[in-house]
């Protein structure tokens, strides 16, 4: 045996550490116990003592020949439970447990050696600590060291008693094959310590690689985790601000006609008062609208992060809104995807909030089915419903095998529609397919309040 044999490997993994993680030593202690394992090597320990000695008197009742159980007449029994004991603080003190029980491991041998041959439970005993040392000690390099230290003694003391049954003449038999009993006797000896002590080592160091990569793979969920919370975070602020430049626009269009109608009033205020009558009925509906589009805009900035830089909309950028569906379904189709449309109910004007978020809807859904599904058709139905206004996109496709993405536009679709009080419905078919279908109302309070305040009220 040689130390090279308990060291680190030449990339610095620790032995034993599944090679799937790169996992190395450096920047983890493993945890010490629970309370409950504890309490657990409490009670093992406990009950090895018990048997050891339950093994001890079996031994002496199976031997062929008068026993001697020392000092006494208890100290075959007593060392039997002590060197049991010490697995009480297997896992929470491993370094001194092992040593411990190596010492009494061999003063077993040498002064009740009955009871070390034919118990059992003793040899358990130093596996057991062997095996807890190696998995639960969090200082490894004095754990490397002291296991060392019993290789090396136990081994030495293994070659004193070859040395001794040879001096003494004691391994002798009637049949002599390749070897001679002796020697036949020494080479069985050692493999069956190697495998007993070295099988103890490395089934330790394995139980160590695995707490090492249940501990990694916990701190990637965790990570994870975060970073799928700071994404949808994200999300639901782009959207915010997707959503509230679109208003910028709206209430920008609302301001041009009270401009307007303001000046026309002017004009005609003493020549034909009904006209100016008109106008003045004209600038108070649009000034109202414009005061509950603002309020809507100023609550979901507020709501959204204030680190994000909010930059103008694009001036050349055609208005979005619900009578646009047709041209959007058209540039679809030429990329590749074939959608159809359909119509239910007589149109009914839109507000504006509500026609915007009815065509972004439709877009980021299209968007979806192109990029994640292996649909080639789907089919987009705008429902008029009186007091609501109603969208669905079906598709029959099934989810591509590669990752399938985040799913951060349905967030933002939720989002979307749940600030202007709907309801969504987004999730695979049972026949089959995918469906994204919402819900808008057309009367909800962000949509038509009373002027009377300002956006502060």
């Amino acid at each position: 045996m040689s130390t090279l044999e308990l060291g680190t490997t030449s990339s610095g993994a620790e032995p034993g550490t599944p090679l799937a993680t790169g996992t190395t030593v450096r920047g983890w202690v493993r945890p010490g116990p629970t309370a409950r394992e504890r309490r657990t090597d409490v009670l093992l320990g406990l009950g090895m003592a018990v048997a050891a000695v339950l093994g001890t008197e079996l031994a002496r009742g199976s031997a062929t020949m008068p026993v001697h159980l020392g000092i006494g007449g208890v100290e075959a029994y007593v060392l039997s439970a002590a060197v049991a004991l010490p697995l009480c603080f297997r896992r929470r003190y491993p370094i001194p447990v092992v040593l411990a029980v190596a010492v009494l491991f061999v003063v077993n041998g040498e002064r009740v050696t009955f009871a070390f041959a034919g118990n059992l439970v003793t040899q358990a005993t130093m596996f057991m600590a062997i095996y807890a040392a190696v998995a639960w000690a969090r200082d490894r390099r004095l754990m490397k060291a002291s296991v060392t230290l019993v290789f090396l003694a136990m081994f030495g003391w293994l070659t004193i008693n070859f040395v001794r049954a040879l001096r003494n003449n004691e391994i002798e038999g009637p049949n002599h094959g390749l070897l001679s009993p002796y020697v036949s006797s020494v080479l069985l000896t050692l493999a069956l310590n190697a495998l007993y002590f070295f099988g103890a080592y490395f089934w330790g160091r394995t139980a160590w690689g695995i707490a090492r990569q249940r501990h990694e793979l916990e701190e990637q969920a965790v990570e994870l985790a975060a970073q799928q919370e700071a994404n949808a975070r994200r999300a639901v602020i782009d959207e915010r601000l997707r959503i509230s430049r679109e208003l910028h626009d709206v209430v920008a269009h609302h301001i041009s006609s009270i401009g307007v109608q303001a000046g026309g009033a002017r004009r005609v205020m003493d020549t034909d008062p009904d006209a100016a009558k008109n106008a003045l009925n004209v600038i108070e509906e649009s000034s109202r609208s414009a005061v509950n589009e603002m309020r809507q805009l100023l609550g979901m900035l507020r709501a959204a992060d204030p680190d994000v830089d909010v930059t103008a909309p694009d001036p050349k950028a055609p208005q979005a809104g619900a009578d646009r569906l047709p041209a959007l379904i058209s540039e679809v189709n030429g990329q590749g995807l074939e959608v159809g449309f359909h119509q239910i109910g007589p149109p009914a004007e839109l507000p504006k909030t509500v026609s915007v978020s009815v065509y972004r809807i439709a877009q980021e859904a299209l968007a979806n089915v192109r990029k994640h599904s292996t649909a080639r058709s789907a089919h987009l139905t705008l429902r008029y419903l009186g007091d609501t206004v109603e969208l669905e996109v079906l598709d029959d496709g099934r989810p591509k095998h590669a990752p399938v993405g985040s799913r951060l536009g349905h967030v933002g679709i939720r989002e979307r529609v749940g600030l202007l009080g709907g309801e969504s419905e987004i999730g695979p078919r049972p026949v089959g397919g995918f469906r994204v279908r919402v819900r808008i109302p057309l009367d909800h309070p962000m949509l038509d309040q009373p002027t009377s305040g300002g956006p502060d009220d």
